[in-house]
């Protein structure tokens, strides 16, 4: 598939908020933040940027970004209207966290209620997401049982490596954050290898003796090509990323996404430095985490086959 920068920004950018979002409102819940005005208005106001960001962003893979509203008209049966309809309820408890954090409580429970619901929605959210890609069928690297959950897993980490550069900006406490942070790291790597094994060990069931029924005639495949020029189908569906510069791909997400943040977590924690170093060093693990997200989700794109190629090309998908 066609790696479009407005739906790679969109995902990333909005799980890494919607993650910052579940660990403020998590943190607040548990005491583990103080309700510092400041504090949370910088913290959570980052979350709520991320979060309109990729939601404005992904209406520029909108053919009319005008039209963008009809895709919440669906949600019977389509994860997407699902997903933009959690989006919008969910700035409702956001905005009472926010209000009540920032500028004091107008009701009793205001913060509560709103960092509960806050926590829903957000989940919700990102579930739909990966639910979009993971219900199609046509693209057998999508619809695989771990897609949404690893939506969930990076919305996690980067959201966690967010909040734990916070927390060291503003000089809180954040050893308790940060390891957690390293065991959701643990467990986002895991989950990703996991995913990469699996679509690289799956069957291709998808080809064209299977689709015309003359597999049992021996090869099949088309007199002429369907057309002479490039079409929108070809563009689109038809991208192509080598096996070798996948597979180096992959090797430097790992290493951006996971390793390098998990060793910045391990001298923050282990080494007594002066603040402006443990800021340093926060800021660097938010940096490589960033770049790795965004590595590991265009190649989520690029690395997708879509069953229409066979009709083109060939052999199996």
């Amino acid at each position: 598939m066609h790696p479009a920068y407005s739906v790679i920004i969109f995902t990333t950018a909005s799980g890494a908020g919607y993650g910052l979002l579940i660990g403020l409102a998590v943190s607040v819940l548990l005491g583990i933040v103080p309700r510092d005005p400041t504090f949370g208005f910088f913290a959570l106001g980052t979350a709520v940027a991320l979060i309109t960001i990729g939601l404005l962003t992904s209406t520029f893979h909108l053919g009319r970004p005008g039209r963008a509203w009809r895709a919440v008209t669906q949600v019977g049966t389509s994860w997407l209207s699902r997903e933009g309809v959690a989006a919008l309820v969910t700035y409702l408890p956001i905005a009472a966290l926010g209000l009540g954090w920032v500028f004091g409580e107008y009701e009793p429970g205001q913060i509560i209620v709103g960092a509960l619901l806050s926590i829903v929605g957000a989940l919700v959210t990102v579930w739909c997401t990966g639910r979009i890609y993971s219900s199609l069928p046509t693209i057998r690297a999508w619809h695989q049982r771990l897609v949404a959950p690893v939506y969930l897993m990076l919305a996690f980490v980067t959201g966690s490596v967010l909040l734990d550069f916070f927390l060291i900006v503003f000089g809180y406490p954040f050893w308790g954050a940060a390891a957690i942070t390293a065991l959701l790291l643990a467990l986002g790597c895991d989950l990703k290898m996991r995913y990469w094994a699996k679509i690289d060990s799956d069957d291709r069931t998808y080809t064209a003796e299977a689709a015309t029924g003359l597999g049992r005639f021996g090869t099949v495949r088309p007199l002429d090509p369907p057309h002479t020029q490039p079409n929108y189908v070809m563009r689109e569906m038809g991208y192509q990323v080598a096996r070798r510069h996948a597979r180096k791909l992959r090797k430097i997400a790992l290493l951006l996404l996971f390793v390098l943040p998990l060793a910045c977590i391990a001298a923050l924690l282990a080494l007594e430095l002066p603040h402006t170093a443990d800021v340093a060093i926060a800021a660097l693990m938010m940096l490589s985490a960033a770049a790795g997200v965004l590595i590991e989700r265009w190649l989520f794109f690029a690395e997708a086959e879509h069953v229409v190629m066979v009709f083109y090309r060939g052999g199996a998908a």
